[in-house]
C-alpha cells in the first residue's frame, strides 16, 4: 500500500520524504499554502478553511463546518483510513499551538494502536509513533531523542545504543523519564511490547 501524506497549517521548508506520484497528498486548511509552495497538486483540499481566510475552488476540495466535533487533519486521516491507507507521513502538525500539536498526537497515537505507521514532521522535531513494536537507528544519527509513553504504562521498553539505556523497562505518561537521551554514534534500537511510544528527534 502506498503512503498518505497530510500537510497541516504550520509553514515547511523542506521535505525530508517526498510523495511519489502514487501516494495520497492531502492537505489540511492552510496546508494547501504549502503544497503550493513546494509544487505539489493535493488528491485532496480539507478543511473549514477559518485559518486559510478562503475557501480554494476546485473539485479536490472538502468543505466542512467550522462547528464540527473533529480537527480538518482529524477528517484528512480519517479519509485516508477510509481508502484504505495505513502508512502516514504528516508535515506541519506539531510545533505550534500547543492544542493542535497535542490534538495531532492524539491523532497519531489512535492511528498508531490501529496498526498503521505514523511519523509527524515539524521545524525541528521528528516524531516516530510505536506501538507494540522496534525501531532502528543507524550509527549517523545525531543529535537529541526523548522516548515517551503516550499510554498510560509502556510496558517491555528497551532502549539500545543510546546514551542512556533501558532494559525491559515500564515507562508510564505521567512520568517522563525517557526525555532528553542522546545519539552516541552507534546503531541503536527502541523496543516495547505493550503500549505506544512517541519517538522525538530533536535536532
Amino acid at each position: 500500500m502506498n503512503r498518505c501524506f497530510i500537510f497541516g497549517a504550520l509553514s515547511v521548508l523542506a521535505l525530508p520524504e517526498m510523495p511519489t506520484e502514487n501516494d495520497l497528498v492531502i492537505a489540511a486548511d492552510k496546508g494547501v499554502l504549502t503544497t503550493e509552495k513546494l509544487n505539489i497538486v493535493p488528491d485532496f483540499i480539507i478543511g473549514d478553511f477559518d485559518s486559510l481566510g478562503f475557501v480554494p475552488k476546485g473539485k479536490n476540495v472538502i468543505t466542512l463546518s467550522v462547528r464540527k466535533d473533529d480537527t480538518d487533519v482529524g477528517f484528512a486521516v480519517k479519509t485516508a483510513v477510509n481508502k484504505g491507507y495505513r502508512d502516514f507521513v504528516i508535515y506541519g502538525c506539531v510545533g505550534g499551538n500547543l492544542s493542535h500539536t497535542l490534538a495531532n498526537l492524539q491523532i497519531a497515537k489512535d492511528l498508531c494502536e490501529s496498526g498503521c505507521s505514523v511519523k509527524l514532521y515539524g521545524g525541528k522535531e521528528i516524531i516516530t509513533l510505536l506501538s507494540d513494536d522496534e525501531v532502528y537507528f543507524d550509527a549517523k544519527k545525531q543529535g537529541r531523542v526523548s522516548v515517551l509513553s503516550l499510554s498510560d504504562e509502556s510496558i517491555g521498553v528497551t532502549i539500545e545504543g543510546l546514551s542512556y539505556t533501558l532494559r525491559d523497562a515500564v515507562l508510564k505518561s505521567s512520568v517522563p523519564l525517557g526525555v532528553s537521551n542522546e545519539f552516541i554514534g552507534c546503531e541503536s534500537r527502541i523496543s516495547v511490547e505493550n503500549g505506544c511510544l512517541a519517538i522525538i528527534e530533536e535536532n
